[in-house]
C-alpha cells in the first residue's frame, strides 16, 4: 500500500536547537515519571475493604472460588471485561476495548515472580468464553460470574448495561481485601508487569520504592528472568 504524503507536520530544525528543545520535553517526562512514582507509593498505602461473600465462578474445568484466582499467591488483578449479551459482539465475540486492552497484556510470569495472579471476569458462559479465547490466542486465567453477585457488587452491572474496569485484591491467609481498583483512561496504559504492581499495595517490591515498613522489597532489576527462565514461577512466591 502505497504512503499518502503527510501534512501539519512539526517544524524542522537544526540538530542543535532540536537537543535543546528535547531536552527540555525530557526534564518534564521525568518529573512526571516521578509524580507516577509517588502517586504508586499512595495507592500502597491506601486503605482496604475485606470482602465477606463467597463469591463462587464457573471455570473451565468446574466451580473455582474468588479465593482460587488467586492461585496460592498474595495479591490478584481481576480485569472486568465486558462480555455479555448487551455488549456489541455478542455471543460469539467480547468487547472491542477490553480485547485491545487483554492483547497488551504481557507475559504472567513475571506477575507470578511478584507474588501476583491475573484473571478476567466476565459475565459470559465459559463455553463462549473458551470459544472466544480460543479465537483470540489467550492462555490468562478466564471465568464466569454467572449467577453470582459479583458483578454488580463491583459496580460492574449497571442500570446502563456492562462495564469494564480492573480490580486489585490481597489475601492474607483466607482473607480477601480489596485494595484498588480503575476505569475509564486508567486501564489504557497497563499491559507490563510494572504498570500493574504499580497499582497493587505490594508494588514492585523493589528497594528504590517508597513502601510502608515491612512489604517485602528486593534490590531492583535482580528478579527479572525471561519468562520461560523463572524457576517454578507458579508456586516459588506463594
Amino acid at each position: 500500500m502505497k504512503s499518502k504524503k503527510l501534512k501539519a507536520l512539526p517544524d524542522i530544525v537544526s540538530p542543535a536547537e532540536w537537543q535543546s528543545i528535547y531536552e527540555k520535553l525530557l526534564a518534564k517526562e521525568k518529573a512526571a515519571t516521578r509524580a507516577r512514582d509517588q502517586l504508586a507509593a499512595e495507592r500502597r498505602r491506601l486503605p482496604m475493604m475485606k470482602i465477606d461473600k463467597n463469591y463462587m465462578f464457573e471455570g473451565p474445568n468446574g466451580k473455582v472460588s474468588l479465593l482460587d484466582l488467586f492461585e496460592g499467591r498474595a495479591q490478584l488483578l481481576i480485569y472486568h471485561f465486558m462480555f455479555a449479551p448487551d455488549v456489541p459482539g455478542w455471543p460469539e465475540a467480547g468487547c472491542t476495548g477490553c480485547s485491545f486492552v487483554v492483547d497488551h497484556i504481557g507475559h504472567p510470569a513475571h506477575l507470578h515472580a511478584r507474588n501476583s495472579s491475573f484473571a478476567l471476569v466476565s459475565l459470559a458462559p465459559v463455553a463462549n468464553i473458551e470459544a472466544y479465547k480460543k479465537r483470540m490466542g489467550w492462555n490468562l486465567p478466564w471465568v464466569s460470574s454467572t449467577g453470582s453477585d459479583f458483578n454488580r457488587d463491583f459496580g460492574r452491572t449497571t442500570d446502563q448495561g456492562e462495564m469494564f474496569g480492573l480490580s486489585v485484591f490481597l489475601r492474607n491467609g483466607k482473607d480477601i481485601y480489596r485494595t484498588y481498583f480503575t476505569s475509564g483512561r486508567g486501564v489504557e496504559a497497563l499491559g507490563s508487569a510494572w504498570t500493574f504492581l504499580d497499582l497493587t499495595p505490594l508494588g514492585r517490591q523493589e528497594d528504590w520504592e517508597e513502601s510502608p515498613d515491612g512489604r517485602p522489597q528486593t534490590p531492583r532489576y535482580t528478579w527479572w528472568r525471561r519468562h520461560d527462565e523463572y524457576e517454578n514461577s507458579k508456586s516459588s512466591e506463594k
